[in-house]
């Protein structure tokens, strides 16, 4: 079954930076799509990125857009999203899940991991 470990949250003030880890096992990595979502108990389910198998198309959502950067390494089974420039309102567990999305669908999304915390405070 599909594994995923998401790693790399903390607590950074606004302006600063993170790099979240999504290790994966137990399927062929280097053949899914990958997407990152995060979700807060106000907001809800926000979908961030998506990539696809090779990196050869990636989205993101436009409230991200310019500050995040999805990437992945299919020799280590990791996906990454590198955070900057991080507002209070990326305040989220972010999971990360196979598949590649949009903001308008990804209904379907299903995480697999307990999720990592990033808290963006002063």
């Amino acid at each position: 079954d599909v594994e995923l470990v998401e790693s790399g949250g903390g607590l950074v003030q606004p302006g600063g930076s993170l790099r979240l880890s999504c290790q994966a096992s137990e399927f062929d990595f280097s053949r899914a799509a990958m997407t990152w979502v995060r979700q807060t108990p106000r907001k809800g389910r926000e979908w961030v990125s998506s990539i696809t198998n090779n990196g050869g198309i990636i989205d993101y959502a436009d409230s991200v857009k310019g500050r995040f950067t999805i990437s992945r390494d299919n020799s280590k089974n990791i996906l990454y999203l590198q955070m900057n420039n991080l507002k209070p309102d990326d305040t989220a567990v972010y999971y990360c899940g196979t598949g590649f999305y949009s903001a308008t669908r990804f209904e379907s999304f299903r995480s697999r991991g307990q999720g990592t915390q990033v808290t963006v405070s002063s």
